[in-house]
Protein backbone atom coordinates (compact mmCIF):
# COMPACT_ATOMS: atom_id res chain seq x y z
CA UNK A 1 0.00 0.00 0.00
CA UNK A 2 1.14 3.42 -0.79
CA UNK A 3 2.39 5.61 1.81
CA UNK A 4 -0.14 8.86 1.86
CA UNK A 5 1.21 12.23 2.59
CA UNK A 6 -0.56 15.60 2.64
CA UNK A 7 1.58 18.52 1.40
CA UNK A 8 0.96 21.86 3.25
CA UNK A 9 3.01 24.78 2.10
CA UNK A 10 1.16 28.81 1.02
CA UNK A 11 3.29 28.82 -1.98
CA UNK A 12 2.37 26.59 -5.35
CA UNK A 13 5.66 26.39 -6.72
CA UNK A 14 6.77 24.45 -3.30
CA UNK A 15 3.42 22.57 -3.12
CA UNK A 16 4.21 21.35 -7.33
CA UNK A 17 7.39 20.62 -6.71
CA UNK A 18 7.26 18.59 -3.97
CA UNK A 19 4.21 16.86 -5.44
CA UNK A 20 6.07 16.58 -8.65
CA UNK A 21 9.31 14.90 -6.64
CA UNK A 22 6.90 12.39 -4.58
CA UNK A 23 4.33 11.30 -7.29
CA UNK A 24 7.85 9.77 -9.11
CA UNK A 25 8.62 7.22 -6.27
CA UNK A 26 7.27 4.35 -6.12
CA UNK A 27 4.92 3.62 -3.29
CA UNK A 28 4.08 7.17 -2.69
CA UNK A 29 0.91 8.73 -3.19
CA UNK A 30 0.30 12.38 -2.97
CA UNK A 31 -3.55 12.94 -1.78
CA UNK A 32 -3.76 16.39 -1.04
CA UNK A 33 -2.61 19.80 -0.15
CA UNK A 34 -2.78 22.61 2.06
CA UNK A 35 -2.41 26.30 1.74
CA UNK A 36 -2.23 27.66 5.55
CA UNK A 37 -2.16 25.77 9.00
CA UNK A 38 -5.92 25.37 9.52
CA UNK A 39 -6.64 23.83 6.36
CA UNK A 40 -3.64 21.33 7.24
CA UNK A 41 -5.50 20.72 10.26
CA UNK A 42 -8.49 20.07 8.38
CA UNK A 43 -7.64 18.25 5.98
CA UNK A 44 -5.36 15.90 8.17
CA UNK A 45 -8.75 14.75 10.00
CA UNK A 46 -10.13 14.34 6.24
CA UNK A 47 -7.75 12.00 4.62
CA UNK A 48 -5.83 10.39 7.58
CA UNK A 49 -2.76 10.16 5.93
CA UNK A 50 0.60 8.45 7.04
CA UNK A 51 2.60 11.78 6.26
CA UNK A 52 2.18 15.47 6.14
CA UNK A 53 5.08 17.70 5.10
CA UNK A 54 4.29 21.34 6.44
CA UNK A 55 6.19 24.52 6.17
CA UNK A 56 7.12 25.92 9.35
CA UNK A 57 5.43 29.43 8.54
CA UNK A 58 1.97 29.61 6.84
CA UNK A 59 -0.80 32.18 6.90
CA UNK A 60 -3.59 31.98 9.73
CA UNK A 61 -2.06 29.03 12.29
CA UNK A 62 1.68 28.33 12.02
CA UNK A 63 3.69 25.53 11.24
CA UNK A 64 4.82 24.31 14.45
CA UNK A 65 1.33 24.81 16.35
CA UNK A 66 -0.28 23.11 13.23
CA UNK A 67 1.89 20.10 13.94
CA UNK A 68 0.50 20.00 17.24
CA UNK A 69 -2.92 20.01 16.18
CA UNK A 70 -2.17 17.35 13.35
CA UNK A 71 -0.55 14.97 16.50
CA UNK A 72 -3.81 15.70 18.85
CA UNK A 73 -6.20 14.78 16.27
CA UNK A 74 -4.66 12.42 14.17
CA UNK A 75 -2.49 10.13 16.07
CA UNK A 76 -1.34 7.21 13.42
CA UNK A 77 -0.42 10.68 11.04
CA UNK A 78 3.44 11.50 11.07
CA UNK A 79 4.39 15.13 10.67
CA UNK A 80 7.71 16.45 8.91
CA UNK A 81 8.56 20.06 8.70
CA UNK A 82 10.10 22.10 5.89
CA UNK A 83 11.99 25.24 7.22
CA UNK A 84 14.34 27.66 6.02
CA UNK A 85 15.25 27.69 9.85
CA UNK A 86 18.02 25.81 11.07
CA UNK A 87 18.44 26.79 14.34
CA UNK A 88 18.59 24.95 17.57
CA UNK A 89 15.42 26.40 18.59
CA UNK A 90 13.22 25.89 15.84
CA UNK A 91 13.90 22.17 15.24
CA UNK A 92 13.13 22.06 18.97
CA UNK A 93 10.08 23.24 18.99
CA UNK A 94 8.82 21.29 15.90
CA UNK A 95 10.79 18.11 17.86
CA UNK A 96 8.37 19.32 21.25
CA UNK A 97 4.98 19.79 18.73
CA UNK A 98 5.52 15.84 17.77
CA UNK A 99 7.04 15.87 14.39
CA UNK A 100 9.09 13.09 13.49
CA UNK A 101 11.17 15.19 10.76
CA UNK A 102 12.68 18.42 9.86
CA UNK A 103 14.03 19.32 6.26
CA UNK A 104 15.52 22.47 5.34
CA UNK A 105 14.38 24.08 1.91
CA UNK A 106 17.42 24.14 0.64
CA UNK A 107 17.76 20.08 0.78
CA UNK A 108 17.74 17.77 -2.75
CA UNK A 109 14.49 15.71 -3.81
CA UNK A 110 16.48 12.85 -3.33
CA UNK A 111 16.41 14.07 0.88
CA UNK A 112 12.71 14.61 0.85
CA UNK A 113 12.15 11.26 -0.39
CA UNK A 114 14.08 9.67 1.82
CA UNK A 115 12.57 11.68 4.89
CA UNK A 116 9.12 10.53 3.66
CA UNK A 117 10.12 6.90 3.98
CA UNK A 118 12.36 7.08 7.07
CA UNK A 119 9.51 8.86 9.17
CA UNK A 120 6.80 6.75 7.76
CA UNK A 121 8.77 3.64 9.30
CA UNK A 122 8.70 5.45 12.53
CA UNK A 123 12.21 7.01 12.56
CA UNK A 124 12.92 10.53 13.50
CA UNK A 125 14.63 12.62 9.97
CA UNK A 126 17.18 15.12 9.98
CA UNK A 127 18.00 17.33 7.55
CA UNK A 128 21.90 16.24 6.96
CA UNK A 129 23.05 19.86 7.59
CA UNK A 130 21.29 19.43 11.27
CA UNK A 131 23.57 18.25 14.36
CA UNK A 132 21.35 15.04 15.57
CA UNK A 133 23.95 15.33 18.85
CA UNK A 134 22.61 19.24 19.85
CA UNK A 135 18.98 18.77 18.90
CA UNK A 136 19.53 15.94 21.41
CA UNK A 137 21.20 17.61 24.10
CA UNK A 138 18.95 20.67 23.60
CA UNK A 139 15.87 18.49 23.99
CA UNK A 140 17.16 16.71 27.06
CA UNK A 141 17.69 20.29 28.89
CA UNK A 142 14.72 21.88 28.07
CA UNK A 143 12.52 18.66 28.20
CA UNK A 144 10.72 19.50 30.92
CA UNK A 145 11.09 22.97 30.70
CA UNK A 146 8.81 24.59 27.90
CA UNK A 147 5.72 26.62 29.31
CA UNK A 148 3.65 25.47 26.42
CA UNK A 149 3.66 21.89 27.89
CA UNK A 150 1.10 23.31 30.29
CA UNK A 151 -1.50 24.25 27.91
CA UNK A 152 -4.25 21.80 26.86
CA UNK A 153 -5.16 21.34 23.06
CA UNK A 154 -7.90 24.01 23.52
CA UNK A 155 -6.36 26.16 25.54
CA UNK A 156 -3.53 26.57 22.48
CA UNK A 157 -6.90 26.70 19.96
CA UNK A 158 -7.81 29.93 21.79
CA UNK A 159 -4.28 31.33 22.09
CA UNK A 160 -3.93 31.30 18.68
CA UNK A 161 -7.19 32.95 17.59
CA UNK A 162 -6.73 35.62 20.18
CA UNK A 163 -3.25 36.28 18.36
CA UNK A 164 -4.64 36.03 15.36
CA UNK A 165 -7.11 39.05 16.51
CA UNK A 166 -10.09 37.22 16.95
CA UNK A 167 -13.02 38.66 19.03
CA UNK A 168 -13.74 36.17 21.80
CA UNK A 169 -16.98 35.58 20.30
CA UNK A 170 -15.31 35.13 16.91
CA UNK A 171 -13.32 31.93 18.89
CA UNK A 172 -16.28 30.95 20.90
CA UNK A 173 -17.75 30.09 17.52
CA UNK A 174 -15.38 28.42 15.87
CA UNK A 175 -15.23 26.15 18.93
CA UNK A 176 -18.45 25.79 19.48
CA UNK A 177 -17.90 27.38 23.27
CA UNK A 178 -19.66 30.57 24.95
CA UNK A 179 -17.60 33.66 24.99
CA UNK A 180 -17.22 33.30 28.68
CA UNK A 181 -15.71 29.67 28.13
CA UNK A 182 -13.46 31.33 26.39
CA UNK A 183 -12.70 34.48 28.47
CA UNK A 184 -11.88 31.90 30.88
CA UNK A 185 -9.29 29.86 28.47
CA UNK A 186 -7.77 32.86 27.99
CA UNK A 187 -7.35 33.89 31.47
CA UNK A 188 -5.86 30.72 32.32
CA UNK A 189 -3.87 30.29 29.38
CA UNK A 190 -2.19 33.81 29.93
CA UNK A 191 -1.39 33.23 33.65
CA UNK A 192 0.46 29.34 32.96
CA UNK A 193 2.42 31.66 30.17
CA UNK A 194 3.28 34.36 32.27
CA UNK A 195 2.15 37.43 30.00
CA UNK A 196 0.01 40.29 31.23
CA UNK A 197 -1.53 41.72 28.27
CA UNK A 198 -2.25 41.01 24.88
CA UNK A 199 0.95 42.13 23.48
CA UNK A 200 3.28 40.24 25.36
CA UNK A 201 1.10 36.85 24.07
CA UNK A 202 1.76 37.92 20.40
CA UNK A 203 5.33 38.46 21.56
CA UNK A 204 5.29 34.57 23.20
CA UNK A 205 3.19 33.21 20.08
CA UNK A 206 5.76 34.49 17.16
CA UNK A 207 9.06 33.53 19.19
CA UNK A 208 7.76 29.87 19.75
CA UNK A 209 6.53 29.34 16.26
CA UNK A 210 2.84 29.37 16.48
CA UNK A 211 1.75 31.80 14.16
CA UNK A 212 2.17 32.83 10.91
CA UNK A 213 2.68 36.42 12.21
CA UNK A 214 6.05 37.72 12.26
Amino acid sequence: MDIKVLIADDHAVMRDGLTAILEREQGISVIGTAVNGREVVSEAKRLAPDIVIMDIVMPELGGIEAAAQVRDYCESTKVIILSMYSTVEHIFRALQAGALGYLLKECAGSEVVEAVRSVHAGNRYLSKKVSDAVVDGYVREHRSTSPLESLSPREREVMLGVVEGESSSEIAEALHLSPKTVETYRSRLMQKLGVADLAGLVKFAVEHGLTGQG
